[in-house]
């Protein structure tokens, strides 16, 4: 739990609080040294943070506005706080310990990293999903990317008030969410798609089950019935791996409601369209893309990996999805995101494209646009 005294990146194997005050306490009147209760505290935090956290980078994933911390050197420390890069003023000490930090923490998210293994992806079993690459890969060395999994979902009214939705595309948001309309989230890294789809599927009555696939473990709805299913890679000798694909095979035969995809990143697209058009209604999963316009186009190229040629995922695609929701980050600073337009998804005669339902400024204001009348009867 971000925030608390207890917080850190593993959870088994974690002494409780009061024991690792007890050692501390030890080892400090074995040096003749007397910790008032402040110091303590503060000691033991120290001591949470070097053995089972991220160490002097435990603060930072604590603090509620940041995102992100990327790691680029032992003195070039950077986060992502609400929505902008700043410096933080933290001191990792050596190259060697940047090193030593980096393959500390792949390993506490069961990954490899050495100089045969020189980049890791892990998910920490706090959930936060790290990111390291060794020298020579990284030319300037050891280089770290840290993005925190929010605690909570943020509800919608939230969302409004932080300027992410617009007011008046809320009932409409809402009403595609209770008609069962099958959506695509889309939008750059870091433009707030999980935060998007996790608020909606608060929406969702509470008499469904939502099956929830993923490679890391970032979306967590406010709903009282999320199972969840995880991808898995192969270890050391190349066995136990369990794709996103497979997920969405075994997510059919769990009796879901609603099926969502965290990520559209591979071949796994074929499964979740053919899901979508097999009674599976209600379905959603987010995806990289410029914009709107732009996701037919990364839907056919992340088939094509699944052997799909472009009719077939025409056909396929044109009656899976009902509508895109595709956000962006506002102003010259891209500091704060929103959601930049909803679309809605219609055949035509070259394919399939994105239809402009509603256009959102970066001010709120909502403009409707060619897609308005299919957006607000829904399909047929």
């Amino acid at each position: 739990m971000r925030g608390s005294a207890t917080s850190g990146l593993t959870t088994g194997g974690v002494p409780p609080a009061q024991a690792l005050v007890d050692v501390v306490q030890e080892v400090a009147r074995g040096r003749g040294a007397v910790l008032g209760s402040a110091a303590l505290v503060a000691t033991v935090e120290r001591v949470r943070a070097a053995i089972f956290g991220a160490g002097p980078l435990q603060p930072l994933l604590e603090d509620p506005a940041v995102t992100d911390v990327l790691v680029n050197g032992p003195r070039e420390v950077w986060v992502e706080r609400a929505g902008r890069l700043e410096r933080a003023p933290v001191d990792l000490g050596s190259d060697e310990d940047v090193r030593a930090l980096a393959v500390r923490l792949a390993a506490a998210g069961g990954q490899r990293l050495d100089d045969a293994a020189p980049t890791a992806d892990a998910r920490l079993p706090d959930g936060t999903r790290l990111h390291a690459v060794l020298p020579p890969v990284a030319g300037g060395g050891t280089l770290l990317s840290l993005r925190v999994v929010r605690a909570r979902a943020l509800s919608v009214a939230e969302l409004v008030a932080s300027g992410t939705l617009a007011t008046a595309t809320v009932p409409v948001l809402r009403d595609l969410v209770e008609r069962r309309a099958n959506l695509l989230v889309s939008g750059a890294t870091g433009s707030g798609k999980t935060t998007l789809l996790a608020a909606l599927l608060s929406w969702v009555g509470h008499d469904e089950r939502i099956v929830v696939i993923e490679e890391a473990g970032e979306l967590s709805p406010a709903h009282p019935h999320v199972v969840r299913l995880m991808a898995r890679r192969a270890n050391v000798d190349g066995a136990g791996r369990v794709d996103l694909a497979e997920l969405v095979r075994q997510a059919l035969r769990m009796r879901p409601d609603r099926i969502v995809l965290g990520e559209c990143r591979g071949p796994e697209v074929r499964e979740v369209m053919t899901a979508l058009n097999t009674g599976h209604d209600g379905g959603c999963a987010t995806v990289h893309a410029n914009a709107a316009a732009d996701v037919p186009a990364r839907i056919e190229a992340l088939a094509a990996l699944a052997g799909m040629g472009r009719e077939a995922v025409a056909a396929q695609a044109s009656a899976a999805f009902d509508a895109v929701l595709h956000l962006r980050r506002a102003g010259p600073g891209r500091a704060r995101r929103y959601l930049a337009e909803i679309g809605v998804v219609r055949r035509t005669a070259e394919g399939w494209d994105v239809q402009t339902g509603l256009a959102v400024e970066p001010s709120g204001a909502v403009e409707h646009g060619p897609g308005w009348g299919r957006l607000v009867r829904g399909r047929g």
